[in-house]
């Protein structure tokens, strides 16, 4: 198809702002879809998806639409992800497009993940058409959206914004009319001739290998083609391309401006990241195009397989594939033998790609609890990267410890500063800025990185009843007096607890931790004491009791010498207990999200 009819879009919304509900809306009208079968948010194809009611994933699904001027269009949705965690796949989707839709829910108006996602499509330059929804319901307010849009920006006009039913589907014909009209057609690469496209994109299928999601900047790409990953510098010959329309259809060919998938039939999912460009391998020397920043881990944690290593590694690399921000590396736990030491980019990505690999690998894992990165000086001179409380040094051989430190901007309603004030007190922020934005109030703070990636975000929303964005800047580090707590059970280390934390909160986190193991540690013939270790010295402890009574509280009368034989059986039980091994549940290790 001709570049001139091609549109690229994306659509971007605080969360139940009707993103896809529009989505559907929009695939139903171009008949994309069957109405009569189509099930709601289609581009939500995901188990984890449809259970959380988030986007996790940019889907991509090619819309054909006969405008009024008769003329045909493909119109390229790319679906963005809604959740905080997932804001480096909105960056990805957007700089595949040229214009985005920035809808708002008439009865809400703007909200905190709206001047968020504002901001992002405002940083790649690309076209915003400002969209209200649900102007039918009755709480409607459309002129005070109206308002609030206008104050976004200062190139927005009364004109600009445009009024739509997602679920009714009033206005949307007029909405893809003004998508032609006012979202640029494709950016191409005019100086050459040849083929350039960038993997925006990855998935596997075990029959045909890796399918590259791509955009066309030049040339033209074929089925059975031989092409060239330019970063990998890995060569390769297309077995099928085609678009999504939303499933895969395949197509002779794709020019330049489309968006579609050509499936590599590479097999190693090593061999092709995210950001690369493919051209032919007759193309000779041409420039890249230029790819994606890596995105950068906020937390790690280990992931140790239940049952087999080797598929549980095969599974985390094909996840890896469409999720280029996780970070895995090989690791080794003497009670949990090899596993990984994978980046994330926040607790709720960490939950879901561990859900995701029990929904579509049917794969039990058991994750560790998450850390930041710390830079430790030691006395000898010497500087370590720490981002397992495993390696963390000896307390004598430390000079200073460095946590890192991130500039944090909450948006959220004026009548919830105050909760949002005392939170970040709390989580040890330190308010730096306060900005009032239209109906909405900014405030900045600097916070340790590691109170925002566990629990923060969970309790700004439920503090501010889910109407508060968070955006996080840049990262600085700054001398911090952490300490490394270690626990026993019965009397024995079990490294994969180990965990760090500010000295000035250990005391009570060591206390609450050990309570919590002696219900969570499965009980045993006799009991074991449960202990959290600071620098040598006990700082908690707990006995988690065995599963029958023991003979010495006993309140079973019994002759003295029965009661010694007993006791020396569980004394000998006790000290053939260290050489045992018994497998720690997944539940233990929850614990340590929870404090």
């Amino acid at each position: 198809m001709d570049s001139n009819n091609i549109r690229n879009f994306s659509i971007i919304a605080h969360i139940d702002h009707g993103k896809s509900t529009l989505a559907d809306q929009i695939m139903t009208l171009t008949h994309t879809v069957d109405q009569r079968s189509a099930k709601p948010q289609l581009l939500d194809n995901m188990a984890v998806e449809q259970q959380h009611g988030v986007t996790v994933k940019a889907q991509t699904v090619t819309n054909f639409f006969i405008a009024k001027d008769n003329q045909r269009y493909a119109l390229n949705l790319i679906d963005t992800p809604g959740h905080v965690d997932f804001s480096y796949e909105v960056s990805k989707s957007l700089a595949a497009t040229e214009g985005v839709i920035l809808l708002v829910d008439a009865t809400q108006g703007v909200q905190a993940q709206t001047v968020a996602n504002f901001n992002l499509a405002k940083a790649q330059n690309i076209k915003i058409l400002p969209v209200i929804n649900k102007i039918d319901s009755l709480n409607a307010d459309v002129a005070m959206v109206k308002q609030q849009i206008l104050e976004l920006d200062v190139d927005f006009s009364d004109s600009d914004i445009l009024e739509v039913s997602a679920k009714h589907g009033t206005g949307v014909e007029n909405l893809l009319e003004e998508i032609i009209q006012r979202i640029p057609m494709p950016k191409l690469d005019h100086s050459v001739s040849g083929l350039k496209a960038l993997v925006f994109d990855l998935s596997y299928d075990n029959y045909q290998g890796i399918i590259a999601h791509v955009r066309l900047f030049s040339g033209e790409l074929r089925a059975n083609q031989k092409l060239h990953l330019m970063h990998a510098d890995k060569k390769f010959e297309s077995k099928t391309i085609g678009i999504f329309n939303p499933n895969m259809v395949e197509k002779d060919a794709l020019h330049a401006g489309e968006v579609g998938f050509v499936v590599t039939g590479i097999k190693e999912t090593d061999q092709i990241r995210v950001g690369d460009t493919i051209t032919t391998q007759s193309s000779g020397a041409l420039e890249p195009l230029r790819g994606y920043e890596a995105a950068h881990p906020v937390v790690y944690a280990g992931i140790f397989p239940k049952d087999d290593f080797l598929t549980m590694k095969s599974a985390l690399f094909k996840i890896a594939l469409n999720d280029s921000s996780l970070s895995i590396e090989e690791d080794y736990s003497d009670a949990l033998g090899p596993g990984f030491r994978v980046g994330f980019l926040g607790n709720f990505h960490l939950q879901i790609i561990r859900e995701r690999l029990k929904s579509e690998y049917d794969l039990e894992v058991i994750t560790t609890s998450p850390n930041v990165t710390y830079k430790v000086h030691l006395k000898n001179a010497q500087l370590l990267a720490i981002n397992n409380p495993i390696n963390f040094p000896d307390f004598s051989d430390i000079d200073y410890v460095e946590e890192p430190v991130v500039t944090v901007q909450i948006t959220t309603l004026p009548e919830t500063v105050n909760q949002v004030i005392n939170l970040s007190e709390k989580y040890k922020g330190i308010l730096t800025d306060l900005n009032n934005l239209s109906n909405l109030v900014q405030l900045t703070y600097d916070m340790p990185l590691s109170e925002i990636a566990y629990h923060f975000f969970n309790a700004l929303k439920s503090e501010t009843h889910g109407y508060a964005t968070l955006s996080m800047g840049k990262i600085v580090y700054q001398p911090a007096d952490i300490v490394k707590i270690t626990f026993d059970i019965n009397y024995s280390r079990v490294p994969q607890l180990t965990y760090l934390t500010h000295r000035i909160d250990a005391n009570n986190e060591a206390q609450a931790l050990v309570h919590k193991l002696k219900y969570t540690v499965p009980r045993q013939l006799y009991p074991m004491p449960a202990q959290a270790i600071i620098e040598g010295h006990v700082i908690a402890r707990v006995d988690i009791p065995p599963i029958r009574k023991n003979a010495a509280v006993s309140g079973d009368k019994k002759s003295i010498s029965k009661q010694q034989v007993l006791l020396r059986r569980q004394s000998l039980n006790k000290r053939k207990s260290k050489q045992l091994t018994f497998e720690l549940p997944q539940s233990v290790f929850d614990i340590f999200l929870e404090i």
